[in-house]
């Protein structure tokens, strides 16, 4: 077999591998959309989105997510503003400020961070904050938005940080010395030439870490307190959508209303996860133009 044949197999090989993927992807949407779509049959686009009781097991049930919906977008945000700053400011300490030997030790922990299973996290969430909200604040549960959010935010510093990191040290290290060079302070450096810079990066890693965040199960179905209904207070509890699916799938009969009703909860998870991404997508290249056009 000579060097043009081989990089012809190698090349469908990849293919091959890329349409698995695609193939599958195309599959699990499929499925997805086939369970789902027969509650519009019996209840409306309106009703279901923004309809706010849901009591899919009463008669007649109600199937309305749209308290769901509030409580996945009201510990994503919160999450997200506990996890940006850490984040993004660790992601700046390990590129530009710290000694190489902290640098490895933070880099470590933040791998294993994201290495811990989100059940463990969970069970941290509701063994030892939990306890410590509902005495320090006096509060009939510590199973709520602020434990979910903090536990959430633990989640997303992981995907922030390493993906800022990335974004940081890509900046060219010619703009660093001519900074450096027209007396700037390393400070003013980070602040006005490098960040900037990666902005398109630290941008993708936010909107990346939101995702993330809004499509998490295991650790709002533990800690967030499981209430399907419109919150008052950050310390009351809620059920987001991926939180409902996974305490109801299981005890659903198959095919029932309940069944394509949990399937169709799954689909607009699916959307606004799909949203997340195609805005980090398009933010990125937004920025990415910017800044070459700027420099």
């Amino acid at each position: 077999m000579n060097r043009k044949t081989k990089e012809i197999f190698i090349k469908y090989i990849f293919f091959l591998f890329a349409l698995v993927a695609i193939i599958v992807l195309a599959m699990i949407v499929f499925s997805l959309f086939r369970e789902g779509m027969p509650i519009f049959k019996q209840v409306s686009v309106k009703d279901f989105l923004f309809g706010m009781e849901w009591y899919p097991t009463f008669d007649p049930p109600y199937f309305g997510i749209f308290p769901l919906i509030v409580g996945s977008f009201i510990v994503t945000i919160f999450a997200t503003l506990i996890a940006v700053p850490l984040g993004v400011l660790a992601a700046i300490y390990i590129s530009e400020i710290a000694p190489r030997s902290i640098k490895e030790v933070l880099k470590s922990v933040i791998e294993l961070l994201a290495g811990l299973p989100s059940v463990v996290l969970g069970f941290f969430g509701m063994v030892v904050i939990a306890p410590v909200l509902q005495n320090v604040f006096d509060l009939p549960t510590g199973l709520n938005i602020v434990n979910a959010s903090m536990i959430l935010a633990l989640m997303a510093i992981p995907t922030i940080s390493s993906i800022s990191e990335d974004a940081l040290y890509a900046v060219p290290q010619e703009f660093k010395e001519a900074s450096y060079a027209l007396g700037a302070t390393k400070f003013e450096t980070i602040a006005k030439v490098i960040f900037p810079a990666a902005l398109s990066g630290v941008t993708t890693a936010v909107m990346l870490g939101m995702a993330r965040a809004i499509g998490e199960t295991m650790v709002v179905l533990m800690v967030a307190g499981g209430a399907a209904a419109i919150p008052e207070s950050i310390f009351d509890s809620v059920r987001p959508m991926p939180a409902s699916i996974a305490a109801e799938m299981g005890e659903t009969p198959y095919r029932s209303l309940h069944y394509h009703a949990l399937f169709a909860t799954g689909m607009v998870l699916f959307f606004l996860t799909l949203t997340f991404n195609l805005i980090a997508d398009y933010v990125s290249n937004k920025f990415k133009q910017t800044g070459s056009a700027t420099l």
